[in-house]
């Protein structure tokens, strides 16, 4: 158990390390290269901070361990909302823009429900649902191609934020790209590793885990950015990362998760799929509940309350 803990614990440090060198690295060579700061914004940067989940869906998927690959990503996508953007919007209320008010957060609604749809969906692989296909995951990562194509044509519109790049030589950037890598695989095979011991001994479905401790830790670098953003009064890109992040998971994360290998889950997986999707319209929902496009103070605590009660469900209804 304590291996398990320790195991958790470094591939967490590991993996978020991993990905910012990652993100350094990539972004000085590409600047090198002459590439725009919006386009390496865009790519490497977004790529990145997505690369936690992406790697430890990735090492779940190759191990068959389906249960920790949605529930990371659903995990994840809830936190974002409930838990980060309720937070966010307690200490800084979050004006809305108008193009992220009626494209990326309806986009974000319509992510949840496609996922909610497709796991409930007749398959010859699983005749009584619960599956994402190989061509599910297909359609996801389609659907991800065009959310990148009209990333890529707000930008041109000036619609993007400028990033901070490092100055680093040629051999300095490809070695943090190499460490940042191995980071990476290393600290995502090592909390897989651990998750699922902890699960197998504590007696909790890797669900559970997957929806926990591995999705609010892959998230943690999301809350920083969004609390540091508000705080700076860029609250756009506060609220913008969190439905970002959220679209990442679901077509990219989930969908090369699933080309990958399909995923199995269980008539369990519902309440987080549900949840996920009332997340989604609540945060549509409060955007026009007050003066203007915004999400205030009051909006922040009832996000934060409804993801403490599902916590609560969650812990509940395992020792049951």
């Amino acid at each position: 158990m304590l291996l398990d803990i320790v195991l958790l614990l470094t591939g967490f440090v590991i993996l978020i390390y991993g990905a910012n060198k990652l993100v350094d690295g990539g972004s000085a060579l590409a600047a090198r290269l002459n590439v725009p700061n919006i386009v390496i914004g865009l790519t490497v940067v977004a790529f990145g901070t997505s690369a936690p989940e992406l790697v430890v869906n990735l090492v779940s998927s190759l191990d068959n361990n389906s249960a920790i690959a949605l529930g990371n990503v659903l995990g994840s996508n809830i936190f974002n909302i409930l838990g980060i953007a309720g937070i966010t919007a307690l200490l800084y209320p979050l004006a809305v823009k108008k193009t992220t008010t009626w494209v990326e957060v309806p986009l974000t609604v319509m992510a949840a429900i496609i996922l909610l749809l497709m796991v409930n969906s007749y398959s010859g692989e699983n005749p009584a649902g619960y599956v994402i296909t190989r061509a599910e995951g297909a359609i996801l990562l389609f659907f991800f191609i065009l959310f990148m194509l009209y990333t890529f044509m707000l930008a041109r519109k000036g619609g993007a934020e400028e990033v901070e790049i490092q100055n680093y030589t040629l051999t300095k950037s490809i070695f943090f790209i190499i460490a940042g890598l191995t980071g990476l695989i290393a600290g995502g095979r090592m909390l897989v590793s651990g998750a699922v011991g902890i699960a197998e001994m504590m007696g909790v479905s890797q669900r559970i885990i997957g929806l926990t401790i591995i999705s609010i830790g892959t998230s943690l670098p999301e809350l920083a950015t969004s609390l540091i953003a508000a705080r700076k009064n860029n609250v756009d890109m506060a609220i913008g990362n969190v439905v970002g992040s959220n679209i990442f998971n679901t077509f990219l994360v989930l969908g090369i998760s699933a080309v990958i290998n399909p995923i199995q889950t269980t008539a369990d997986s519902m309440l987080d799929l549900v949840v996920n999707s009332i997340a989604s319209l609540l945060l549509f929902v409060f955007i026009f509940t007050g003066k203007g496009r915004k999400i205030n103070r009051w909006e922040g605590i009832l996000f934060i309350l409804f993801y403490v009660a599902y916590l609560g469900f969650l812990v509940w209804n395992e020792t049951l």
